[in-house]
């Protein structure tokens, strides 16, 4: 069995750190008197960056990047360093697991899962993430689309785990419909919708099962497996 799994909004609590250090880079610019960088994200002009590839194998210090000096052309590298460099510290403050993370990838084991987990953005980000977390260990196996030059808006990183661990029993857990479960249906996996982050209003077009938490994914999985073992 094969269980590929995302990190961000699935295992771990992304969208909500993200607006909490948003609210607090917003008193952060607002003393700095940087007006209209607080204009671009009370208008939300950040969503174009959403469906952009380049966007989905960058981390959160070159989104900044990339965002400040869009709105400040002219901005010093000084300046640059000190936004980038508020917001990371504010973000890992507010980063942790969900509660019923080690739970889930805790019974995937018990289950003899191989468990590869697949996420976007850069290395260096990705890996700092699961430093802080503590969860490299339940992993066969970690892709990350800032190491494979693929973000999930393709299906070549599922197809990549698949090759790495082979088995005809392959399930995708996630929180994105047109990334996480779109790339398990490419590969013909079970995909389960994990209703919650950023992309929880979502429509639903290619998961197989939505789930409000991931003990309800794991039934699921425990339900699926036990139909095939006896078949």
């Amino acid at each position: 069995m094969l269980v590929i799994t995302d990190l961000d909004d699935t295992l771990c609590n992304t969208w909500e750190a993200g607006k909490k250090t948003l609210l607090e880079a917003l008193l952060f610019l607002f003393r700095k008197r940087k007006f209209r960088a607080i204009a671009y994200f009370l208008l939300k002009k950040y969503r174009r960056f959403e469906s952009s590839e380049k966007a989905h194998l960058m981390d959160l210090d070159e989104l900044v990047e990339t965002v400040f000096r869009d709105v400040y052309p002219d901005a010093s590298d000084e300046e640059i360093r000190e936004v980038v460099s508020f917001v990371e510290r504010a973000f890992f403050s507010h980063l942790h697991l969900f509660l019923d993370a080690v739970p889930f990838l805790s019974g995937l084991k018990k289950l003899g899962a191989k468990i590869v987990l697949l996420t976007d953005s850069s290395t260096e980000w990705q890996r700092k993430k699961l430093e802080v977390l503590g969860i490299s260990e339940y992993f066969d196996g970690i892709i990350i689309s800032g190491e494979t030059g693929h973000s999930k808006l393709e299906d070549y990183n599922f197809r990549l785990a698949l090759q790495k661990f082979p088995s005809s029993e392959v399930y995708v857990v996630g929180d994105r419909d047109e990334t996480d479960m779109r790339g398990g249906r490419a590969i013909g996996a079970t995909t389960i919708l994990v209703r919650r982050g950023y992309f929880k209003s979502r429509k639903v077009r290619f998961a197989d099962y939505v789930v409000n938490n991931l003990l309800e994914a794991l039934e699921v999985i425990n339900r699926e497996h036990k139909k095939r073992a006896e078949a």
